[in-house]
């Protein structure tokens, strides 16, 4: 995938993250049901700018509305034509929108590099707000993990669920 430029959709204006967007992070992995399906916790601000502060600038994009952010959207090459999609929306625009939204921006960007073939996902299986972002996206699941964790969280004995779409399901999704 090329350099991160922003992007725009009817309502969200995505920004190439960088260290200006230390304060959004931070306060959005505070959030202890933002992270419930990946830590369990919520970050303290220590954690939140010792994890983000490396990787600003980076690749990935914030997403605002007018001035608020909202959240942030990633895709990150891997080998073979594949690339892995992240996003994280703040709790006050959950159900809204926002994360479809700038999920399919992003996903549009990632396709347009002609190299990139399939684009995967993942979350727990208890994580039905997830899954349902990745649905509506078009992405299909794949397979179903159960992995072994030092201190699993609460239903990771379901397992991960693995979503992913590939660059001919996405072309169907814009008809």
């Amino acid at each position: 995938m090329t350099a991160v430029r922003p992007l725009h959709t009817d309502r969200l204006r995505l920004q190439p993250a960088g260290p200006g967007d230390l304060p959004f992070l931070v306060e959005l992995d505070s959030d202890p049901e933002v992270l419930r399906h990946i830590l369990g916790r919520g970050r303290t601000a220590r954690e939140a700018r010792d994890y983000w502060s490396p990787q600003l600038p980076g690749p990935m994009w914030v997403g605002h509305v007018g001035e608020q952010p909202v959240g942030w959207w990633a895709v990150w090459p891997r080998e073979g034509g594949v690339a892995e999609l992240g996003y994280r929306l703040a709790r006050r625009w959950w159900r809204q929108g926002p994360a479809v939204e700038g999920a399919r921006a992003v996903l549009a960007e990632a396709f347009a590099d002609t190299q990139l073939d399939v684009v995967r996902a993942e979350t727990m299986v208890v994580n039905a707000g997830s899954r349902g972002v990745m649905r509506r996206l078009g992405m299909r699941e794949v397979r179903t993990e159960v992995r072994e964790w030092d201190e699993p969280l609460p239903g990771a004995e379901l397992g991960e669920v693995i979503s992913e779409i590939t660059r001919q399901e996405w072309r169907s999704t814009l008809s």
